[in-house]
């Protein structure tokens, strides 16, 4: 058995194309660096004032909550939504809509579209931007690298190289060759 995986948080929000760039490249290094991914849907406009991310970012807290083996998915949806599509994210049918195309039942996902407004989700995303902050963040994405029982922050999606040093694992660019050859 090897070593343990080490862990890192994700802190983002869909409305930063920073942050996918960064969510991508870390789903793709997940078993290569044998890391524990943690993501953590972060509002944006907890740390930057009027962002417009609100709707999304409870759903996918609610989603984290409910059926967190989803959040990947349904968060990569949602930037094509809004990055590649130029679709909009905020209305109740574009979440919903994303959410199925992610995998969801419509069922699931209009359950979870109704969680967005309780105070359990509101407290949660309010509670895990309020982490983000603590850490230093002042922006979206941040990474926090738990390693050798050190706290690591790191700001941008241009910090993989220095990721990479962190973990003691090697930079293979955002595209490592093992995914390269089944892109």
């Amino acid at each position: 058995m090897g070593p343990l995986p080490r862990t890192l948080e994700l802190f983002y929000d869909v409305l930063s194309p920073y942050s996918w760039l960064c969510f991508e490249v870390l789903c793709r290094y997940q078993k290569i660096w044998n890391i524990k991914l943690q993501l953590q849907p972060t509002l944006i406009a907890g740390i930057m004032k009027d962002s417009g991310s609100l709707s999304a970012m409870r759903f996918l807290t609610a989603v984290n909550m409910e059926t967190p083996e989803m959040l990947e998915k349904v968060s990569r949806e949602l930037w094509m939504r809004v990055w590649s599509r130029d679709e909009d994210i905020s209305e109740p049918q574009s979440i919903l809509a994303a959410a199925e195309k992610a995998g969801l039942s419509a069922e699931q996902a209009q359950g979870l579209l109704g969680m967005i407004s309780t105070a359990e989700v509101k407290k949660k995303l309010m509670e895990v931007t309020e982490v983000a902050c603590k850490y230093g963040a002042f922006g979206l994405p941040v990474t926090v690298a738990h390693v050798d029982d050190q706290t690591h922050m790191l700001f941008g999606s241009d910090r993989m190289e220095l990721l990479a040093y962190l973990l003691g694992e090697k930079w293979m660019g955002p595209v490592p060759p093992a995914l390269n050859a089944r892109l």
